[in-house]
């Protein structure tokens, strides 16, 4: 049995990553392995296969202008230029990812990296590609059903680190101060993950005062809820927001300002969206998740593309952590650690991974917040 680390250990091990990721850095914590192209005896030289992506949403800005890019061209680099990705995006629907998923299944596409919109309702197309002899990665949301692989980070520190930014802001008498928590979707087992690692954090070390669940983590929902909550709590009462993603921290940071704060309380988010970043940089934003959609993106790339050349070395390599989901145990993961970009770390992340540049960043409305916190070039 092939040895893993467990989600503990690699918390640990992620908790030690203040600044840029990278392969080394993931490496040494037993995140991805070194395995070469001719790891495995059996291994056959097919390069001309086919990938089939589905991804969720288009409301999520990182699925299009990273994830899907970068697979893409990570399967053709390992593939000398012969892999195809066949790419659909479900919009938010879960019932037109089932037909997409069904037409991956009838093009007889090698495997299949699917990120659920729902967990549960793709369970039946996973095991339709399972019959048909088609492997199936989940990829950023665990989906059920007899999936081969999970690649995704490691969703419980992404709300522990969200959790502790609000509590390390909010400083002495935390206990005592209100705060919302803005929930993702219901149906993404990644929230109940995300909600977790927050509560671990928040319960008992603030008051929660008011507390959603956000249908299809739309900002306009968010936004709704928002108002809802200021309703309940007080404008002036809401000492911070727990936001499980930057779509909806926009809407949240919009309502307060709406509701005439002058000076607005620490807002969380993840994903490290463009807009999420300048308002970091500006502080209408406290803080965002930065997760590496590099190396998520080719890890699972090269995951899908050893599995359908066989090789199992590289494969195992790949996958060292195991996670269970609602219908299988111990399923070959790979967990990508995370980091809290804040006002200070923000050259030493999303510029140094060359995600965005300081152009990107720092338009001429955010200029003095750039030159203020020496964010030039």
């Amino acid at each position: 049995m092939k040895p893993r680390t467990t989600a503990a250990a690699a918390r640990r091990c992620a908790l030690l990553l203040t600044a840029s990721l990278t392969a080394l850095s993931l490496t040494a914590c037993g995140a991805l392995g070194s395995g070469d192209a001719d790891d495995s005896p059996d291994a056959r030289v097919d390069y001309d296969i086919t990938v089939g992506l589905l991804l969720p949403d288009r409301d999520t800005a990182r699925f299009e202008q990273f994830d899907y890019p970068l697979i893409k061209e990570r399967i053709a680099s390992q593939t000398n230029k012969q892999g195809e990705v066949v790419y659909a995006n479900a919009e938010g629907s879960k019932e037109k990812q089932s037909e997409q998923f069904r037409q991956m299944i009838g093009r007889k596409v090698d495997v299949i990296l699917v990120d659920a919109v729902d967990a549960s309702a793709v369970a039946p197309d996973v095991r339709v590609a399972k019959r048909a002899g088609i492997p199936v990665i989940a990829y950023d949301r665990l989906a059920e059903g007899p999936i081969d692989a999970y690649v995704s980070h490691d969703n419980e520190l992404v709300g522990e680190v969200q959790g502790r930014a609000l509590v390390n802001a909010l400083g002495e008498k935390a206990e005592n101060k209100k705060v919302v928590m803005m929930n993702g979707e219901p149906a993404d087992p990644n929230t109940a993950l995300f909600k977790k690692g927050a509560l671990g954090e928040l319960d008992g070390a603030v008051d929660i005062a008011a507390s959603y669940d956000t249908e299809k983590w739309l900002p306009s929902v968010a936004a709704e809820n928002m108002r809802k909550a200021i309703k309940k709590v007080g404008a002036g009462n809401v000492a911070a927001v727990y936001s499980a993603n930057d779509g909806m921290a926009g809407a949240v940071i919009e309502e307060l300002q709406q509701a005439g704060l002058s000076e607005l309380p620490p807002v969380t988010g993840q994903d490290a969206d463009l807009e999420a970043v300048r308002r970091v940089v500006s502080g209408t934003q406290y803080m965002t998740v930065y997760k590496s959609f590099l190396l998520e993106a080719t890890g699972a790339a090269d995951m899908a593309v050893a599995k359908v050349q066989d090789r199992a070395i590289q494969f195992d390599a790949l996958a060292r952590d195991d996670v269970d989901s609602r219908s299988q145990k111990d399923i070959p993961a790979m967990l990508v650690p995370v980091v809290a970009l804040t006002r200070e770390n923000i050259e030493d992340t999303v510029i140094a991974d060359g995600v965005y540049t300081v152009k990107d960043i720092c338009t001429p409305a955010h200029a003095d917040d750039c030159a203020e916190i020496g964010l030039t070039g």
